[in-house]
């Protein structure tokens, strides 16, 4: 029976959608509390929001918008420039290993994604992506840090992209940048073309919530604003927003956290002769040869990690999220376990 909804791993730690292990700021909670009947019963009001946001990030609001998550603002970039646009044999350029909505936002918006293997070592392939540009490129989706590899595209090369797109909207997913790296946002002014998507739902661990922004200059984002339905964000999302931003501690301190777990999980991949990635996310790419049987190990131990061994790029990988110390701890311990089982046999 296929029902709506990703599957429920089971009780344990939750390592594979790269959420925020340690929860949310206590303001939002305390704010959600502070909602009155008639918040609930009436349509939401964006403008403080963006507002907030604007001034968060040091942009103009009126290159902010609000999406259901940063995977609504994917889809409605690509349908508004190409399926509202009503562009015949469109293209995006996907770069691999990918998020899903990169595919099969373009598959919605009827178009057809070119996609560019990464480097052997699975570094971003810059002078590859370029040279996938032709006239019928549309969109150019860029994920810094990627999902899953944790590899990062340096300012320069995604300058050089955006430069040598032309006319396509070039889409740059900093959904895991608060993590490590630099955003692009300081050098937006310079390019119309491209569109930065950022979520509330990892680093503030608002996930639950469900709110991104897309943010741009006012030629790129209209047509995604066009297709944007106009109550897309509900209420409680919006004060949890405001209150997650308001609390200047959390971040720096769950980012910490972070740093401190992905070095031990390097630790311990080298201790157990493990190959993995160094990630300037919140997660590790490891290759521990075939998936099923090792991740049906550790979920015997309560521990949830993601599988990416069906990516052509990243065979024999999983994904281990990397959150506060003390989960990292237990999932370390439980890799240790199966590790020693299995050489055992």
């Amino acid at each position: 029976m296929l029902i709506q909804g990703y599957p429920d791993p089971g009780e344990g730690l939750r390592l594979h959608l790269n959420e925020n292990t340690g929860g949310c700021s206590p303001r939002v909670i305390e704010a959600i509390r502070r909602l009155k009947p008639t918040d609930i019963s009436t349509y939401p009001s964006y403008p403080s929001l963006v507002l907030t946001i604007a001034k968060y990030f040091d942009v103009d609001p009126e290159w902010v918008l609000l999406t259901n998550g940063l995977d609504e603002g994917i889809l409605m970039a690509a349908i508004g420039h190409i399926s509202k646009a009503r562009i015949h044999d469109a293209e995006t350029i996907v770069p691999t290993p990918a998020f899903d909505p990169y595919p099969n936002s373009t598959a919605a918006a009827g178009a057809t994604s070119v996609r560019v293997p990464a480097n052997p070592d699975l570094s971003f392939p810059t002078d590859a992506v370029i040279e996938a540009i032709t006239p019928r490129t549309r969109m150019i989706f860029l994920n810094t840090p990627n999902n899953p590899t944790g590899q990062l595209i340096s300012i320069r090369d995604l300058c050089r992209i955006s430069e040598a797109a032309g006319d396509a909207i070039v889409l740059i997913d900093e959904a895991y940048i608060e993590f490590g790296g630099e955003s692009f946002l300081p050098q937006l002014s310079r390019y119309p073309n491209v569109l930065v998507g950022r979520t509330f739902s990892k680093a503030y661990g608002l996930a639950g919530m469900r709110v991104g922004i897309v943010i741009g200059q006012p030629p790129a984002l209209q047509p995604v604003r066009d297709v944007t339905l106009p109550f897309n964000i509900n209420v409680i999302a919006l004060y949890a927003v405001e209150a997650a931003l308001e609390d200047t501690e959390f971040l720096p301190r769950y980012a910490a956290q972070v740093n401190e777990s992905r070095d031990m999980l390097y630790a311990a991949c080298r201790r157990l002769g493990l190959e993995y990635w160094e990630s300037a996310a919140n997660y590790v790419l490891v290759r521990v040869g075939e998936t099923a049987p090792f991740m049906r190990a550790l979920s015997a131990r309560r521990i949830h990690v993601r599988d990416r061994s069906k990516d052509p790029s990243t065979p024999g990988c999983v994904r281990i999220t990397a959150g506060m110390v003390e989960h990292t701890t237990a999932a370390i311990e439980a890799l240790e376990s199966v590790v020693a089982t299995r050489q055992a046999r």
